[in-house]
């Protein structure tokens, strides 16, 4: 059974290199605590150099990626480049950066399949704005869909599902977290529809984890009753006391 997945994502978090250096030695520290549980850290671009440079126990992430290769477009960050800096992981298809910068499920496939592509393992975000009753709604799975397109079925054991309800995202108003409950009829559904773009065996191999205001209290729940297999942190990574606790009841699954 895999390790516990327990990723950082520090969005534009902090102002300086030297508090990012800071924060994740910290994170480091309690990541060597807990050795049953892979933490990764994904922190903005402008610091993963210096953040990739200390990192022994935890692994490195990236909050983006582009599609293609080197070549003339202006502010992105290209898989390779993330490659040459040490980053394993790469966070895809987050609500935030498809409210604000308007990407679309075409752009979010393309990125998936590029890291696929060339060795990243891609933390694909689903997730609803908006839920009444207890179903699933069917906009999870259409992005799931249209993420995986043309993805080969050999490739889905390298995925990553990260299930995140907009409205459970902390720094939204009137956030609140999903329920164990809820978040397990979350994996069930899409671990149904991966095994209908692939098969049953694939699909078993993907890591499915829980995002939207985890934190010390109820990470344990999630991974216990809900059956997740890890969690996407935002707001209580940037908090190293709190992320500890939340790694070590990590590694209590």
């Amino acid at each position: 059974m895999a390790k516990p997945l327990i990723i950082a994502n520090w969005k534009a978090n902090p102002d300086s290199a030297v508090r990012a250096v800071v924060l994740a030695k910290k994170i480091e520290q309690a990541a060597r605590a807990a050795p049953k549980v892979e933490v990764v850290i994904a922190p903005p671009s402008p610091f993963l150099f210096s953040i990739g440079h200390i990192l022994r126990r935890t692994k490195l992430g990236a909050q983006n990626v582009f599609w293609e290769d080197l070549g003339p477009y202006t502010g992105e960050v290209s898989w390779r480049q993330l490659k040459h800096l040490g980053v394993q992981y790469v966070i895809i298809g987050h609500s935030e950066r498809r409210r604000y910068l308007e990407e679309t499920d075409e752009m979010i496939n393309k990125k998936v399949l590029a890291t696929l592509d060339h060795g990243l393992i891609p933390v694909l975000c689903v997730g609803e704005w908006e839920r009444s009753g207890n179903e699933i709604p069917a906009v999870v799975g259409e992005q799931l869909k249209r993420a995986l397109k043309r993805v080969e079925p050999s490739r889905m054991k390298n995925l990553v599902v990260a299930y995140e309800p907009v409205w459970a995202i902390s720094t939204n108003p009137g956030a609140r977290a999903d329920t164990p409950d809820s978040a397990f009829r979350a994996l069930v559904y899409l671990r149904r529809l991966l095994a209908s773009l692939c098969s049953r065996r694939a699909a078993e191999a993907v890591r499915i984890i829980y995002g939207g205001s985890v934190n010390a209290q109820n990470i344990y729940p999630f991974l216990k009753e809900g059956k997740m297999q890890g969690a996407l942190v935002g707001g209580a990574s940037l908090f190293p006391q709190e992320f500890a606790k939340i790694v070590v009841r990590a590694s209590d699954t």
